[in-house]
Order: structure tokens, then C-alpha cells, then sequence
């Protein structure tokens, strides 16, 4: 329980263990003194491991299934389908390590530093990948649609390239919190895994959010919006209703994942305006900040699981790939084959058919 002694040194003494163990992973030190009594009212943390339980079974099946569908179209494999294959590993990576995110809801941080880095390079490699990857896509169908251009289509090495470029600035950007993070146990609190950088914590701790986020959030964030508007423009003025149906999947997969990263990233900025004294912090502005860093990173966590689901519902090539695999497996029949209309097996085995 906290300490009752108020005059104590130590900056500790008013949380107690369950008051320490706040989503954000940030317990505070001398330069984060707040005078504020943390709010307990939390999420119910059983209802938060019911979610990632959940989130963890449809990512490891539906990114399974992804990956799968993609690389058994070798020959009619697109260049969006080598960015979503790549988007699919990140995502299923990610998901191996909710179920240590979920033990730790419960438990605190048992598992020591070296989890403590890994799960949180995937976490972050998870974020910044997928908006790099995205990013990447928006650029090359604003080049085969604005501009007519196929070259990335042509040259697969390039795509290759791009995409261990992306993989490579992903991991750069989260290189910080693999070194920096660290399991830790406060007096008299449970352990917590978060990043120690020495007596000047606070301020670095604003460098490794604003740094990050800037070149790998809002600079991807306003080239998707530039290419996708231009894009969207082009395919409505042109008329071209069937290639603006091909691109549903594609505007789909970017739109879920702003859904369920946007807020988080929204959240996490007020709380860095917050701690540079840029915006006023009360008491209530504290409290509420934290509830909603809580709630919108387990949405962030959700969106692992849910471009699959996009697919599946929108993306009418992948079902027929899906059908495919299952058929060459005789696992399904003719006749089912023909009633769901799945011939041959020629265009993008997700969402844009190459001659787009």
C-alpha cells in the first residue's frame, strides 16, 4: 500500500501497487512529480485480457491466412501483395507477444528485461512498419494511376528494397525503447517495464516521442493523404468505376488503421504537451489522459487482427484465392468452386489487380 509519510524523499510514496501499474508504462520520477493522485478507476484488467486473448487468436489465424493466400499466388503476385504480405508479418509478430502484453495487465512486469525490450521493439516495429508500408503503397498507386507508371511493378528488386528499407527505419525508430527499457521494481510497488534514461528521464522521454512520431507518423501520415487524394481525384474524374472498386480494399486497410492508431497518437501528444507544461495539467486533465491512453492503445493493439477480416469481407480476389487453395487440396468441390464464380485465378490475390 502507499506510504502515509508525505514528508518522504522518496518520489514513490503516494502510489501503491495497483495505483503504479498504469498503461501508459510511465511511473513517475522527480522530474515527472505530480502532485495528483492517480485515478484507480481503470479498465476492469480481466475485460483488457479477455480482448488481447481474442485479438491474438484472429491475428495469428486471419495473418496466417494472409501470408498463405499470397505466397501461393507466386505468378499473379502484385506489388501491393508483396507490401500487405509484409504488412501481415509485422502484424502477426506483433500478436505473439500480446499474450505476454495481457499476463503483465494482470501480474505487473515479471518477465524481466530482455521481454521487456523485445515485446516492446515488436510493438513499436508493428506501428511504424505498418505506416511505412502503407505509405509505400500510396505511392505506388498514385504512380500507376496519376502517372501511369509501372516501374516499381516492374522492377521487383526495387520493391524488395523498399520494403527492407521500411523494415530498416522501422526497427531504427524503435531502436530507443530496445535499449532504453528496462524491468523495474519501484519500493513497494510491482515491477513495471518502462524506459530509464538517467537523471534527465523526462526530457529525453519527450525526445524519443516527438523524434519518432515526426518522421515516422505525421511524414508518412500527409504522403498517404497527398497520394491517396490525388489518387481518389484521378479515378473519379476519370470515370473509372471499376478500377475506383478495385482500390476499395486498399482505402479500406488505410482507413481502419488511422482508426485504430490515430486516437492513440492524439492521446499520446496531448500528454506530451502535458508534461512540457505546453498545455496546463489539472488534476482531471491528468486523470483523463491517462483513461484514454489506456483505452486507445488496446484499440491500437485491435488492429492487428483486422485487416484480414478487411479482406475477407471486401476483397473479393482474396476469397477467391482462399477457394482456390482449398480446392487444389480437395478440401472443397466444382460446384462450389462455380457457385461462388471462382475461374481462373489471374489477377491480384488481394485487393488491385495489376493492370489497374
Amino acid at each position: 500500500m502507499a506510504k502515509t509519510d508525505t514528508n518522504s524523499s522518496d518520489p514513490w510514496w503516494w502510489w501503491d501497487d495497483e495505483e503504479l501499474y498504469n498503461f501508459t508504462g510511465l511511473p513517475p520520477i522527480e522530474e515527472d512529480y505530480s502532485p495528483c493522485r492517480p485515478d484507480t478507476e481503470t479498465l476492469n484488467k480481466y475485460a483488457v485480457v479477455t480482448i488481447y486473448a481474442l485479438v491474438f487468436l484472429l491475428s495469428l489465424l486471419g495473418n496466417s491466412l494472409v501470408m498463405l493466400v499470397i505466397l501461393y499466388s507466386r505468378v499473379s503476385r502484385s506489388v501491393t501483395d508483396i507490401y500487405l504480405l509484409n504488412l501481415a508479418v509485422a502484424d502477426l509478430l506483433f500478436a505473439l507477444s500480446l499474450p505476454v502484453w495481457a499476463a503483465s495487465k494482470v501480474n505487473g512486469w515479471i518477465f524481466g528485461t530482455r521481454l521487456c525490450k523485445l515485446v516492446s521493439l515488436l510493438k513499436e516495429v508493428n506501428f511504424y512498419s505498418g505506416i511505412l508500408l502503407l505509405a509505400c503503397i500510396s505511392v505506388d498507386r498514385y504512380l500507376a494511376i496519376v502517372h501511369a507508371t509501372r516501374t516499381l511493378t516492374q522492377k521487383r528488386y526495387l520493391v524488395k528494397f523498399i520494403c527492407l528499407s521500411a523494415w530498416g527505419l522501422s526497427l531504427t525508430l524503435s531502436l530507443p525503447f530496445f535499449l532504453f527499457r528496462q524491468a523495474y521494481k519501484p519500493n513497494n510497488s510491482i515491477p513495471v517495464c518502462y524506459e530509464i534514461l538517467g537523471n534527465n528521464t523526462a526530457k529525453w522521454r519527450m525526445v524519443l516521442r516527438i523524434l519518432p512520431h515526426t518522421f515516422g507518423f505525421v511524414l508518412p501520415l500527409l504522403v498517404m493523404l497527398f497520394c491517396y487524394g490525388l489518387t481518389l481525384h484521378t479515378l473519379v474524374k476519370a470515370h473509372m468505376g471499376q478500377r475506383h472498386r478495385a482500390m476499395r480494399v486498399i482505402f479500406a486497410v488505410v482507413l481502419i488503421f488511422l482508426l485504430c492508431w490515430l486516437p492513440y497518437h492524439l492521446v499520446l501528444l496531448t500528454d506530451t504537451l502535458m508534461r512540457t507544461q505546453m498545455i496546463k495539467e489539472t488534476c482531471e486533465r491528468r486523470s483523463d489522459v491517462d483513461r484514454a491512453l489506456e483505452v486507445t492503445q488496446i484499440l491500437g493493439f485491435l488492429h492487428s487482427c483486422l485487416n484480414p477480416i478487411i479482406y475477407a469481407f471486401i476483397g473479393q480476389n482474396f476469397r477467391h484465392g482462399f477457394f482456390k487453395i482449398l480446392a487444389t487440396h480437395g478440401l472443397v468441390s466444382k460446384e462450389f468452386m462455380a457457385r461462388h464464380h471462382v475461374t481462373s485465378y489471374t489477377s491480384s490475390s488481394i485487393s488491385v489487380s495489376p493492370t489497374l
